[in-house]
């Protein structure tokens, strides 16, 4: 049985097993081809909070690879109605996959507990796993390779920037984080990223403009995530030296890509002009969030089809 917690769950050879996996579904259903790898597969949705790409992401891919997805809302009762362990064991009956969005990680961590079916963090407070898939998938779209590009993400070092900051220690490209004091990523994560990659090139800094002079790829979010809410006046006045604009747009390489796991509050942490350059890869982006969870599913669900067909 396994999971997707975090991507401490899987091994360097595994993420890029999956991505080159999603390159091939990405090609083939360009071509028109959707043959039903996972029929009779059925994915369940479990989420506490609001989402427009990883819900509609993995109901469009699980129907395009055959298999069909189930929304479980708080009618369900999760957590409510029922102990975890038997809600869990129930539902392990009923589906093969259930991806949590959660707000809280130890939410997801329970689910998986039980082994009762293959669970995948849709979005937590620590980690967004299935995002930095997409991310990473874009950077080899775009360059042919992960390994020594330079990832610089500006703002805060929420559970987006952790997920980036570890792919990038798995496939062998540097990350820089540029962030208030105060906004790191939290020193636990690190320290088991380096303990586990001790290669990793991670760098925490303050100022982002000398950060992206080597920078392939800028990084942005919101400043203020879901659940943050009442900090936003505060959190605009901390990062407002920190806006992805056209001034640190000109400071990277004219090659330099632009991403935002979106949605963006533009005119905030981001500016439309940056939002609508060439250099913009942020609606690629989220297309290849669809096409990464194909590969995921696949990889949970049907690893020989995984094995005999990876370029």
């Amino acid at each position: 049985m396994r999971h997707l917690r975090t991507l401490f769950d899987l091994s360097p050879a595994e993420v890029k097993q999956i991505l080159a996996t999603a390159l091939t579904l990405k090609t083939r259903l360009a071509e028109g081809d959707r043959t039903p790898i996972l029929p009779g597969r059925v994915l369940g949705l479990l989420f506490e909070k609001p989402s427009l790409r990883t819900r509609v992401s993995f109901e469009a891919g699980m129907a395009q690879l055959g298999g069909s997805s189930l929304f479980l809302g708080s009618d369900v009762g999760w957590n409510t109605r029922e102990t975890a362990s038997d809600f869990t064991r129930v539902i392990g009956q009923y589906l093969d996959v259930v991806v949590c969005r959660a707000k809280a990680h130890d939410r997801v961590e329970e689910l998986a507990q039980f082994n009762a079916l293959s669970v995948v963090n849709g979005l937590t407070d620590l980690s967004h796993p299935c995002q930095a898939l997409a991310d990473m998938l874009t950077i080899l779209e775009t360059f042919g390779t992960c390994s020594g590009k330079h990832i610089v993400f500006v703002g805060d070092g929420n559970n987006v920037a952790r997920s980036l900051a570890l792919i990038c220690a798995m496939l062998d490209a540097r990350f820089t984080l540029a962030c208030p004091a105060g906004y790191e990523i939290d020193a636990p994560w690190l320290e088991r990223i380096r303990s586990e990659y001790p290669d990793a090139q991670i760098q925490q800094v303050r100022d982002p403009m000398p950060a992206v002079a080597d920078a392939d790829a800028i990084y942005t979010d919101v400043w203020t995530s879901m659940g943050q809410e009442a900090e936003r006046a505060e959190r605009v006045k901390i990062f407002q030296d920190y806006q992805v604009n056209e001034a640190l747009q000109a400071a990277a390489p004219k090659e330099c890509q632009i991403l935002h796991c979106l949605p963006a509050v533009r005119g905030e942490e981001i500016t439309d002009g940056v939002i609508e350059s060439p250099q913009s890869a942020i609606v690629q982006q989220a297309g290849n969030r669809m096409h990464a969870q194909k590969a995921l599913l696949v990889w949970l669900l049907e690893p020989n089809w995984i094995a005999g067909n990876v370029k």
